[in-house]
């Protein structure tokens, strides 16, 4: 299989019917295997997510990630718009699924599409992912070391987010969750709490947490980055969306 791509920003329509900003990549001469939507981190949509958006696309499948702070800072950069987002306490749940949404139909509508479409987010992503897969007719949901699913933040925290344990029988799709032994946000009680809600409701899930990272252990461009974790994390990404996004 080739290694061409295409990649770029494109304009998508959300679910609640405004044009935002994304970024898709996908490969020209493969028959694709489904689409990822790539939920960005709290950062924004920077470097990192498009260098995520690639990496999927150069293992053959159309990947999408859609800018979460198109409305509230267009044309800002990264580190700007999530400044301004984080001050208005984060991205409504609403306008989340609304823009994935537009993302799986945007994937869909694709040249070669077989019409799978799986959801991947990290860090507040991770929380989104849950929430979208509990929201929308997925194939497959990653959870990237997603806090706030199961606990509230503490007052003071520049997310203004609630629980969404309570959505757990409707997610709809099969969730991978990867997360750090040394993190805070999820800490392993949490992750234990959500763990422990799937198993009692029959839900379908598969979860791994790494020893000796913590937060962001995927992000390469940080002090957190621990690359044995990341290495086992994409091995289990890609085997875990192969299974569920293939033809």
């Amino acid at each position: 299989m080739s290694d061409t791509m295409t990649a770029g920003t494109v304009t998508i329509t959300s679910g609640d019917g405004e044009e935002i900003e994304a970024y898709l990549a996908h490969p020209v001469d493969a028959p694709h295997r489904g689409g990822v939507v790539v939920i960005h981190h709290m950062p924004g949509y920077d470097r990192w997510s498009k260098e995520v958006v690639r990496r999927f696309a150069s293992d053959g499948w159309a990947a999408l990630c859609p800018n979460l702070y198109s409305r509230q800072a267009p044309g800002a950069s990264p580190d700007d718009a999530a400044a301004a987002v984080r001050a208005l306490g984060g991205v409504s749940d609403e306008q989340l699924i609304a823009d994935v949404e537009g993302a799986m139909r945007h994937l869909k509508s694709l040249p070669g599409a077989n019409g799978k479409v799986g959801v991947i987010g990290h860090c507040s992503g991770g929380r989104q992912a849950f929430l979208a897969a509990c929201s929308l007719p997925l194939d497959a949901a990653v959870d990237c070391y997603g806090a706030f699913v199961a606990k509230e933040p503490d007052a003071g925290f520049p997310l203004k987010v609630k629980p969404v344990l309570g959505l757990a029988g409707n997610l709809s799709a099969p969730l991978l969750g990867l997360f750090g032994a040394e993190d805070s946000f999820p800490a392993p009680d949490e992750v234990a709490q959500l763990a422990a809600e799937l198993e009692r409701l029959g839900k379908d899930h598969e979860f791994h947490t790494y020893e000796g990272a913590g937060h962001a252990f995927f992000a390469t461009d940080r002090p957190s980055y621990r690359p044995e974790a990341a290495v086992d994390g994409w091995e289990k990404i890609y085997g875990f969306f192969g299974r569920h996004l293939s033809a």
